[in-house]
């Protein structure tokens, strides 16, 4: 057998070689992107059918709840099992992760499907095509909209807000920013994130008809039965007080039961701390004395103070903006009044006394409040209405709620 030449030893040895370190890298990196693409654009196209699938059940369901209105009474079902029909069905994944909140005690009557399914977080209501859910800020709850003052949803401060560092912040912790002025409050609540706000009139009274329609929050435990709680009203302890136990609505008032109660449910189930009582709320609701006649004639005065109750004709007229009363945005509400737990509206003098100076609201009512049980002053639509004298005083345990 010949011997085999150096040249193709050498040529044999070569092409026996296997792949490169740097060689084997680039196949792996490559691998990766392709597998990097394919699970990101799986994942897309997944997202997109469950956006798809809620989006769908959604429409679908509205359009049978608004069949469902029609010959009803303008009514929406108290569940989805009694609607026109049988009961509704959802697509799987949605069926068990949807909630239903009818409202018929709102003027108009309402109704809102949530679904989450995922990272697919959509709601549906009487007047909106299925829209995606808002995300708030730490410390913030979503509120509802409403239709009666033309809100969609919004994020609003759970606690009342407190001085953190000078930065207004929602916890728990601590007693409430007071004796700030309104100018000063609103400063301190644009500052407070990105396209923060201190909450305006159609906000505070969009949060006060959603807590006024759910029985959870009245004594009774009916819409209208018994009063609303009013929270930390009866100067005991006389002063501002912090939420030292988040999960008793009765905190520091030295009470566990009664119409003291801080905390209110909202109709999403989000619970708010002391939107009646302890600390008096900025709102940025201005008027002039001129701006209401009908309330510059009166001359009502109880501990110097003049009173406008729910009943009375000159009603509440929904904090004098856009004469939207609550009195007819909850219907059922007719007869309802200070005793009720909602509130009064106040003012040191008759309007016409002001003419044409700034006047401010204050909402919600302070824990300084009256305490004749025929007569409660404060409450969710309670108003105190003021000069802010020289633009720069501030309000005697006045505090302040921001919105974004």
């Amino acid at each position: 057998m010949g011997k085999v030449s150096k040249n193709n030893r050498h040529k044999a040895l070569s092409l026996s070689k296997g792949f490169t370190i740097v060689e084997l890298l680039v196949v792996i990196v490559v691998i990766g992107i392709l597998a990097a693409i394919t699970i990101v654009s799986y994942t897309g196209i997944s997202q997109r059918a469950t956006d798809s699938s809620v989006i769908s059940d959604l429409d679908n369901t509205a359009k049978k709840l608004k069949l469902h209105a029609i010959a009803n009474n303008d009514d929406y079902p108290a569940n989805l099992t009694s609607v026109d029909g049988g009961a509704i069905k959802f697509s799987p994944g949605n069926d068990t992760n949807y909630k239903y909140l009818p409202n018929n005690y709102t003027n108009p009557k309402t109704f809102r499907i949530e679904i989450k399914n995922g990272n697919s977080k959509y709601h549906i209501t009487e007047s909106t095509a299925p829209t995606p859910d808002i995300t708030c800020p730490s410390g913030f709850i979503v509120v509802p909209g409403s239709t009666t003052y033309g809100t969609s949803d919004f994020c609003v401060m759970k606690y009342e807000a407190k001085n953190v560092g000078g930065i207004a912040t929602s916890q728990a912790s601590g007693t409430p920013w007071v004796n700030i002025t309104r100018a000063t409050a609103i400063a301190k609540s644009n500052s407070s994130c990105n396209g923060c706000h201190m909450v305006t009139e159609p906000e505070w009274l969009t949060i006060a008809q959603n807590v006024a329609t759910v029985s959870d929050n009245w004594s009774g435990g009916a819409v209208g039965n018994g009063s609303i709680y009013i929270g930390h009203t009866d100067s005991s302890p006389g002063s501002v007080i912090e939420a030292a136990n988040p999960n008793d609505g009765y905190s520091g008032t030295g009470q566990n039961s009664g119409n003291q109660k801080r905390t209110l449910k909202l109709s999403n189930d989000e619970i708010i701390w002391d939107l009646s009582g302890n600390a008096a709320e900025w709102s940025m609701a201005t008027i002039k004395g001129t701006d209401a006649p009908g309330l510059a004639t009166q001359t009502h005065f109880i501990y110097d103070m003049f009173p406008v109750e729910w009943n009375n004709p000159l009603l509440l007229m929904g904090g004098l903006a856009d004469n939207v009363s609550p009195k007819y945005a909850i219907p059922i509400a007719q007869n309802w009044n200070g005793a009720t737990g909602i509130g009064a509206v106040y003012t040191n003098k008759a309007f016409s006394y002001y003419g044409n100076q700034d006047l401010h609201f204050r909402r919600g009512g302070a824990f300084n409040g009256s305490a004749d049980p025929n007569f409660v002053t404060q409450g969710v639509f309670h108003i105190r209405i003021d000069p802010d004298v020289n633009g720069a005083s501030s309000a005697d345990n006045g505090g302040f709620r921001v919105a974004k």
